[in-house]
């Protein structure tokens, strides 16, 4: 995802960078999240972690579960609970595509970005995706440092 510089809003929050590596990502979405006051605080200051979490579609409704969202230090009385499950904001179509994909097809629901977007709103991106095998982690694994030793040698050479 291209970082956007000139708008002060724009804010990555927390990445799962581990996602690309243990699933094939097939198609990614855009969804909203429900947030209480103090959670959108601390997720300003960066305090979130996605790494550990997944989505679920459970009766109509997409669910984030086991994401972290660190306490606010100022909210002292209406605090949140860190590891509660968050609801995604998501259109009835886009919901009947996710819930076709995981109960049908054996798909996952892997949280890739947590952000906050041009207009300062909270956002992630879910990508639909497939487990990958030992071989294909390794074969990931194989072309990564194969393109990361060609741009050394382009690098020296050129």
């Amino acid at each position: 995802m291209a970082k956007k510089p000139d708008n002060p809003n724009y804010k990555v929050v927390a990445e799962n960078r581990r996602a690309r590596y243990d699933y094939a990502i097939e198609d990614d979405l855009e969804v909203g999240i429900v947030l209480e006051g103090s959670e959108v605080k601390s997720l300003r200051e960066g305090g979130a972690n996605i790494a550990e979490s997944y989505a679920n579609v459970e009766e109509g409704e997409l669910w984030l579960i086991n994401s972290y969202v660190a306490p606010y230090a100022q909210a002292k009385t209406f605090t949140h609970d860190e590891k509660r499950r968050r609801k995604l904001l998501a259109s009835k179509k886009e919901l009947s595509k996710l819930w076709n994909a995981t109960q049908r097809q054996g798909m996952t629901l892997v949280p890739l970005v947590l952000y906050f977007n041009h207009k300062g709103i909270a956002k992630m991106k879910i990508g639909i995706a497939k487990g990958k095998k030992t071989a294909d982690k390794r074969e990931t694994s194989a072309k990564r440092d194969w393109q990361r030793q060609k741009q050394r040698l382009l690098k020296q050479n050129g």
